[in-house]
């Protein structure tokens, strides 16, 4: 494990030169769908510092039996798949970030939620930018308009977006897709709609995640380059 975060570590490290940028402006999220909580505690012990779990109901059998090993490093938990409103009570209770809101009201659940348990919850924008019925996330031209009524919520705290663009052989190919979001990113800032904390783009994945750093990416989310082949 500790090899595989060592060298997942130097390939952000490589990336992060040839794009001018600091290594320490890349956060790893440890993608830990699937994964049994003794790999996770491995991958925590070995440096991980946030971990991204795609479904609610998983990650609510994880976190309390990782709790220990959490609260000893800092660790982070993101909710990194699709979330339904029924959901967001438990999503709000569990994760430190939501990444994939998709839609004002989810957001305003996700508000209401935060602001009863008098917590401030950092969310991202999730754009679909590949136009994959198949995936969730708001159009291009939908992501300014969101952003604003978002930024009003009280509870919450717009962070940035993410992305899970097309899938191609070639993460080169990829690469119009992560200056797009980096695009928006910038349109958002500039219009005024949001502040200077609106910086975050999570984008990149095992396959592609060096295009995405050279594109701008703050956080990439990597799984099967640590943890292996999923069943």
């Amino acid at each position: 494990m500790r090899e595989r975060i060592e060298i997942i570590n130097q390939r952000i490290a490589a990336a992060c030169e040839r794009a001018g940028r600091d290594f320490f402006d890349v956060t790893l999220v440890a993608v830990s769908k699937t994964v049994e909580p003794a790999r996770i505690r491995q991958a925590i012990e070995a440096g991980v510092r946030v971990l991204g779990e795609n479904r609610v109901q998983e990650a609510a059998g994880k976190i309390p039996e990782l709790a220990d090993v959490v609260a000893a490093h800092n660790v982070a938990w993101h909710l990194i798949g699709h979330l339904q409103s029924n959901k967001a009570r438990r999503a709000v209770e569990l994760f430190s970030a939501i990444q994939s809101v998709d839609s004002f009201k989810l957001a305003e659940r996700l508000n209401s939620v935060a602001d009863e348990l008098g917590k401030r919850l950092p969310v991202f924008i999730e754009v679909n930018l590949g136009g994959e019925d198949s995936k969730s996330g708001v159009a291009p031209d939908e992501v300014l308009p969101l952003c604003e009524q978002v930024a009003k919520l009280s509870a919450l705290e717009l962070g940035g977006l993410m992305t899970v663009p097309p899938y191609l052989d070639d993460p080169n190919d990829v690469r119009p897709f992560f200056r797009r979001l980096r695009a928006l990113r910038d349109e958002a800032r500039q219009a005024g709609i949001v502040g200077n904390e609106f910086k975050e783009l999570s984008m990149g994945m095992s396959h592609d995640f060096e295009v995405a750093i050279e594109e701008g990416a703050t956080l990439v989310r990597i799984g099967t380059a640590l943890f292996g082949s999923r069943a």
